[in-house]
């Protein structure tokens, strides 16, 4: 459980290059790191984990389409994660 955590923060570190401006929102993946506890255990995710969601609901697609991302933004709790806070994953 926390080798997979720490590859997926790695991996957002590695990814936090690939900014992308969309409409005042920048891309960073590193900014969906306060639902990082959610997505790994299941439990329910934190006010703060829901405002990045609903912050980064631009960006969805795009981390969606990055197939370093792909597995864990689409992953069962990721979505169930997103759907608590109330962003039902895109259809991309």
């Amino acid at each position: 459980m926390k080798g997979v955590l720490a590859v997926l923060v790695a991996a957002m570190v590695v990814l936090a290059h690939e900014v992308e401006i969309s409409t005042a929102v920048t891309c960073n993946p590193t900014e969906l790191s306060p639902c990082m506890g959610a997505i790994m255990s299941s439990s329910k995710p934190s006010p703060q984990c829901c405002a990045k969601i609903k912050q980064q609901k631009p960006c969805l697609c795009q981390y969606i389409r990055n197939p370093n991302l792909k597995q864990f933004v689409t992953s069962p709790n990721a979505r169930k994660v997103s759907n608590t806070c109330g962003v039902p994953m895109p259809k991309c």
